[in-house]
């Protein structure tokens, strides 16, 4: 059963699965998708073209799917979604996008936590934490398995690689390395993510290979083009350094050293 209280607004367009909980003096729009068993805490506003997957958790006075905040935007259509089993804490801000068509997408079994901000244009894979107030600004992507640190800010075009971790009130403006640790003012690269390597079960010869792209890639001094040519003749491969190798390849604003 749904259960909806008196107090709240939900659009009759709005589609609603089954065992979905809307709290008190929430607000859902007429374009607004929730999947079996989101629960909307209270005072939540769910609006625009916004799906939310099956048993996410939405907590009081977070705003999901309103208006973005980039001065171009002009009323295009756009899109958010939200994955499956993700919660998004107090006050948590995901918007439109900017573009017509743009799709703003947070993957599954993701933490928000309070105050965190998805701006316009970004993609978050599955299983990211955001701790408090972590903000991405416009058209930043979030590969699976990210952790960013409460306080940081994360540049426009910005590129954080699976299970990186970007330290506390951390200023990030350049590409984050997969698998490494970031933190600082402006980021630098402080090592690699040793700890959530091994509890992801990434083997010891992979590590190692790991740790020399990254030496190579953020140490040596090469451009891009240069250090992806020497990985691709020294390092053995695996999937997860093809995943580094078109990383690197694909920086639009350089890699954190």
């Amino acid at each position: 059963m749904t259960g909806i209280h008196p107090s709240a607004i939900v659009d009759s367009g709005a589609v609603l699965g089954a065992d979905v909980s809307i709290g008190p003096y929430c607000v859902v729009g007429p374009h607004v998708t929730l999947g079996d068993g989101v629960s909307l805490q209270s005072h939540v506003v769910v609006d625009g073209w916004t799906t939310v997957g099956a048993k996410s958790r939405i907590f009081p006075f977070a705003s999901i799917g309103t208006e973005c905040q980039d001065l171009k935007y002009d009323g295009q259509k756009s899109f958010v979604e939200i994955g499956e089993r993700t919660t998004l804490r107090e006050y948590c801000t995901v918007n439109s996008g900017t573009e017509e068509g743009e799709v703003v997408h947070v993957g599954s079994d993701c933490l928000l936590m309070a105050y965190t901000h998805v701006a316009h244009g970004c993609y978050v894979g599955n299983e990211v934490i955001m701790a408090n107030v972590a903000t991405l600004a416009g058209h930043v992507t979030v590969d699976d398995q990210a952790i960013i640190g409460g306080l940081s800010a994360i540049h426009q075009f910005t590129h954080i690689g699976r299970l990186a971790m970007v330290g506390g009130c951390t200023k990030v403006t350049q590409d984050v390395l997969p698998f490494t640790i970031a933190d600082g003012h402006p980021a630098t690269l402080r090592g690699l993510n040793s700890i959530g390597l091994k509890r992801r079960g990434i083997g010891v010869e992979v590590r190692k290979a790991i740790k020399q792209v990254y030496q190579i890639a953020s140490r040596d001094g090469l451009g891009l083009s240069d250090a992806v040519d020497k990985i691709d003749q020294t390092v053995e491969k695996s999937s997860e350094i093809e995943y580094m190798i078109d990383f690197i390849r694909g920086s639009e604003r350089g890699i954190c050293t």
